[in-house]
């Protein structure tokens, strides 16, 4: 019994003065490794990514020299902080073991090996005054806000949210892929085949491979690896302060449409637009792209392509858009809506029939071509049917000089011609001509790796917010 209560004592002890880690606002995530084991890891965000293989390195059986951590499509080195790395709740990142090669060119000269400097390396700025540094965090306003990617997260969102660009290996869709070279616009993301890169876990050793790149919502906990949401390429934040197309206001985020022009709206007025072509019946049916409608201002070429656009709208106003959108399809196919009040089932009948049988909707039987209940005979009264030709025109009211000052692409061209911006690090002026938004001076004695948008050190939240855009 004494030696009960002596043990008791010492777990007691024990238990108050071993030192406690405290971890503030801990970070959840995963931890994929290359041979299947997923581990969950509660992270201290101060910790840098030594830290996190020291943790987990003896769970996978290996040293933390020999752990390599990827996410995003780039490695992340030892010195990388984690509350820098733009991790959400529940991330997954992928930790491989190191090859022979990786352990070489480390021990090598790194700036002899193409992507190996990572892209928000940190970097201590010598060169500034504290002053200087503050002047350029008070020059960037906060009413602009950051420079995103916007998506349609449908679940559980559903509704227009911020997003991360991720990326996957398009062969085997193993995360454990890193990218040969930055994405510079749209069709390096969207399009097949644009961008190369390495993948630690794919059975085509010799084959190409390539970056599949893909998108999740920024606001919520991540749902796994396969999580993806549509990106709405067209929506961008207004930081060059374009007035809208119709309301002249200059708002945040817009939606710019794809014409030369590059026409600009806020979303509240591209919602009525929307709105007042669909009551109109004046949305286009696109063979290809489906039910959906160009520039206001009447630009060539200027279809949405992408119509999760129009979940801008409400749900109800959503709905309506789904029904015109199918009622217009039976019609462009030859078909006919059922005329009974609560029904308007879409029919495809044989061409030539006049008896139409309304079979999977409300039993209605009518004549195809006065909508009348069937009758033998002639019709008494034809009514015009104009139904064929709905969406054959979409002319809409535009102010011009309205039209002339919303231009996206022309407020770029002017911002270009008449500033320039400079190195964060070193303050040599600075142009971009062209490229994703990954600067990198230079000055030979500078090399500061920084974000055109944000006029501050290269970051991945710079990486998955505006990488191209």
């Amino acid at each position: 019994m004494l030696d009960f209560f002596r043990y008791l004592i010492q777990v007691l002890l024990h238990l108050i003065f071993t030192p406690k880690i405290k971890m503030s606002n801990s970070l959840s995530v995963y931890i994929k490794s290359s041979v299947g084991n997923t581990l969950s890891v509660e992270l201290d965000p101060k910790w840098d990514i030594r830290n996190l293989k020291e943790k987990i390195a003896p769970k996978l059986g290996l040293s933390p020299d020999d752990v390599k951590i990827i996410f995003a499509g780039k490695e992340l080195m030892d010195c990388i902080v984690i509350e820098e790395c733009d991790l959400g709740q529940q991330s997954i990142l992928h930790a491989v073991k190191i090859r022979h090669i990786d352990k070489k060119q480390q021990n090598g000269d790194e700036s002899d090996v193409e992507g190996s400097r990572p892209m928000n390396e940190t970097l201590v700025d010598w060169q500034l005054t504290a002053n200087e540094r503050n002047n350029l965090e008070k020059n960037n306003d906060p009413e602009h806000g950051r420079a995103h990617f916007y998506v349609y997260c449908s679940h559980p969102c559903k509704k227009l949210r911020p997003g991360k660009l991720r990326v996957r290996c398009a062969t085997c869709s193993s995360g454990a892929f890193t990218v040969d070279r930055d994405p510079q616009c749209w069709d390096d993301v969207l399009k097949e085949q644009k961008i190369s890169g390495t993948c630690e876990e794919c059975p085509e050793e010799g084959a190409p491979q390539f970056a599949k790149f893909f998108f999740k919502c920024s606001e919520h906990a991540s749902q796994g690896e396969h999580e993806e949401t549509v990106p709405l390429d067209l929506v961008k934040t207004n930081i060059r302060d374009v007035p809208c197309l119709a309301c002249t206001e200059i708002k945040n985020p817009v939606l710019v449409f794809p014409c030369h022009e590059g026409h600009v709206t806020c979303l509240d007025c591209f919602q009525a637009y929307c709105i007042s072509r669909l009551r109109d019946r004046q949305f286009w049916s696109h063979p290809e792209l489906g039910y959906t409608l160009p520039c206001p201002a009447g630009c060539a070429d200027s279809l949405i392509q992408e119509v999760h656009h129009f979940h801008l709208l409400t749900d109800e106003q959503y709905a309506m858009y789904q029904r015109f959108g199918a009622e217009e399809f039976v019609l462009q196919a030859g078909g006919v809506l059922c005329p009974q009040p609560g029904c308007g089932m879409g029919i495809l009948a044989p061409e030539g029939c006049r008896k139409i049988h309304c079979a999977h909707g409300c039993e209605f039987v009518f004549c195809r071509q006065c909508r009348q209940g069937y009758h033998l005979g002639e019709c008494s009264d034809v009514e015009t049917d104009d139904t064929g030709q709905l969406g054959s025109n979409c002319q809409y009211n535009v102010d011009p000089v309205r039209a002339s000052q919303a231009r996206w692409d022309e407020a770029t061209k002017a911002a270009i011609r008449v500033t320039t911006k400079p190195c964060p690090k070193c303050r040599t002026p600075t142009e971009r001509s062209g490229g994703c938004m990954h600067m990198i001076c230079t000055r030979p004695q500078c090399g500061f790796h920084w974000c055109w948008v944000c006029q501050t050190e290269w970051t991945r939240d710079c990486m998955g917010s505006h990488w191209f855009g």
